[in-house]
């Protein structure tokens, strides 16, 4: 059995802190303010609560470090390599919808490169962690990605744009759906990036694909996937925190996955 190391284990206390707060929250979630980002893009004063938890424990404990965080921002650190990126709450319709399907998200990058992600499922109290050459846990039993070579068997995941987004996201989205349904077992849509990919590295999902998402989204469950011998890129080969455009699966899905999207005729 791994051991996270120091720097792991403060990021697993964070996350079931701010944990913590949301279960809180949610058993009141009707009482919440609730103010919006964009069209269908809501925030609660549990994010900021959970975020400040988070970035609170984090910045005392590694005081010179970055953070990049969905609410507050960039915080620009002393120490130039190690930077956090958060997202005290991924999930947040769900979250305000009283569906228990949201999590917390931490990943640590040092010198550009990701090196721990917990992602930490609240309603379910399952903490998913992962560190560069240690492998993914769930708790203490290591995890691995579903094996399962054929399309026609997999379980993909994925996100569809919601409203406010440009009108030729709902094409992309529609067109990568129809090329993919027929040759699938299932598709499933649950409303949280870090969670999905979570599940990909426990193999409860075989793939899981979605455009457009942030940084702070998608950090943490790219160290889980990748250190549960899962691939995860770029729909495009690019720079996937910046895009935000991911593919995630094992190496054999991978491939065939990416075969079909790229088929697709994009606008």
């Amino acid at each position: 059995m791994s051991r996270p190391s120091p720097v792991g284990s403060l990021m697993i206390k964070a996350a079931r802190a701010a944990g913590a707060s949301l279960s809180r929250d949610f058993s009141e979630v009707e009482h919440l303010q609730v103010s919006r980002k964009g069209p269908a893009d809501f925030v609660t004063n549990a994010d900021h609560r959970a975020e400040e938890i988070i970035y609170e424990q984090l910045r005392k404990a590694r005081p010179g470090y970055g953070f990049l965080m969905e609410e507050a921002g960039l915080v620009e650190g002393t120490d130039k390599t190690n930077r956090f990126i958060i997202d005290p709450l991924d999930g947040t319709l769900n979250f305000l919808h009283g569906q228990p399907h949201y999590a917390v998200s931490i990943a640590l990058e040092r010198e550009g490169k990701l090196l721990t992600g917990v992602v930490y499922d609240v309603a379910k109290n399952e903490i998913f962690w992962a560190e560069t050459g240690r492998g993914c846990w769930l708790e203490n039993r290591k995890l691995r990605v579903a094996v399962r070579p054929q399309l026609s068997d997999a379980v993909i995941a994925t996100g569809a744009p919601w409203r406010g987004k440009p009108p030729e996201d709902f094409g992309v989205f529609a067109a990568e759906t129809l090329a993919l349904m027929p040759k699938i077992a299932g598709l499933r849509r649950y409303g949280s990036a870090a969670l999905d990919l979570a599940y990909v590295a426990a193999g409860r999902f075989d793939g899981f694909w979605e455009r457009g998402l942030k940084a702070w989204d998608i950090a943490a469950g790219i160290v889980l996937v990748r250190e549960a011998g899962g691939v995860v890129r770029d729909l495009e080969g690019g720079n996937v925190l910046r895009t935000g455009n991911i593919l995630a699966s094992n190496a054999d899905l991978y491939v065939q996955l990416q075969n079909e999207l790229d088929k697709v005729r994009l606008p």
